[in-house]
């Protein structure tokens, strides 16, 4: 029998979500956030792809993930995965990053794997408390100084870059993505607004984001029905409003790329509201 375990809470004080992963041994597809993920391996041995770049993580290893990085990964021994993280909006990051840094900036995480590092106790302890719904100061203070480590050692801030041509009309193609998400799109849809051949356009975004146009299309879905789900809205009025099929496809799309269904995730605000 499978001891498989989810479990997901939202903490009010912090305003960070928190998932707890026993025994998965789900493949995770290349996806992105729209927000920062926090976590550690407590168990298992996980391949994982990140911006073009393969790490192979173990027990004791941190993983960090900016918004919009696109990663995938998948078990490679024989052991399920126990993992925990945390998910921080922009926002809190922000505000997080000002109060340490006395300026206004969004951290940039340079690596996406830190291996086996002291910090992961730290994470785990504030992890834990957040699962008891604890309130008192020292879940502040341990979230503070994980922040203040990881901010002052493992990031910088977002650098100036000149933005090519190729790359603006990419730009505009994700943002006709994020605009145009509940309709039916074609490659020649997003391939005329990018103003290059199907095969151009296919192989330049790819190359750029890390994920392919379907996917960051699904990503971007995903990502919709995340805060409609946390208004309350039932999957599926959800699953209509973002543009899939039917209820069962949006269902399947929404645990290969969170690992809880629909209801399950939905269930996590409307218990919030009620307490």
């Amino acid at each position: 029998m499978s001891r498989e375990k989810r479990t997901v809470i939202y903490d009010e004080k912090l305003q960070i979500e928190a998932y707890h992963f026993n025994g998965i041994m789900q493949k995770f597809p290349n996806h992105f956030h729209e927000y920062y993920v926090i976590g550690f391996i407590e168990n298992g041995q996980r391949k994982l792809t990140c911006k073009h770049k393969e790490f192979l993580i173990n027990k004791g290893d941190m993983v960090i993930f900016n918004p919009l990085d696109n990663h995938a990964c998948e078990q490679v021994d024989h052991h399920a995965l126990d993992y925990r993280c945390l998910n921080i909006n922009p926002e809190i990051m922000a505000k997080v990053a000002k109060e340490m840094m006395g300026k206004v900036y969004l951290p940039y995480f340079t690596s996406p794997v830190l291996v086996k590092t002291s910090y992961a106790s730290l994470l785990k302890e504030l992890h834990e408390m957040i699962m008891k719904n604890e309130n008192g100061l020292e879940k502040e203070e341990s979230f503070y100084f994980l922040m203040e480590y990881l901010i002052k050692e493992w990031s910088s801030a977002p650098e100036d870059r000149k933005t090519s041509a190729a790359d603006k009309r990419l730009d505009a193609v994700c943002r006709y993505i994020e605009e145009n998400y509940k309709n039916h799109l074609t490659l020649d849809d997003l391939a005329s607004v990018s103003s290059m051949n199907k095969y151009t356009f296919l192989r330049s975004f790819t190359r750029k984001l890390g994920i392919t146009p379907y996917r960051y299309l699904q990503t971007v879905r995903i990502n919709q029905a995340k805060k409609l789900l946390e208004y309350g809205m039932k999957p599926l009025d959800v699953s209509v409003e973002i543009g899939f099929a039917d209820q069962s496809h949006f269902s399947n799309f929404f645990i290969e790329f969170i690992g809880l269904t629909p209801g399950q995730y939905r269930d996590i605000y409307r218990e919030k509201k009620q307490a």
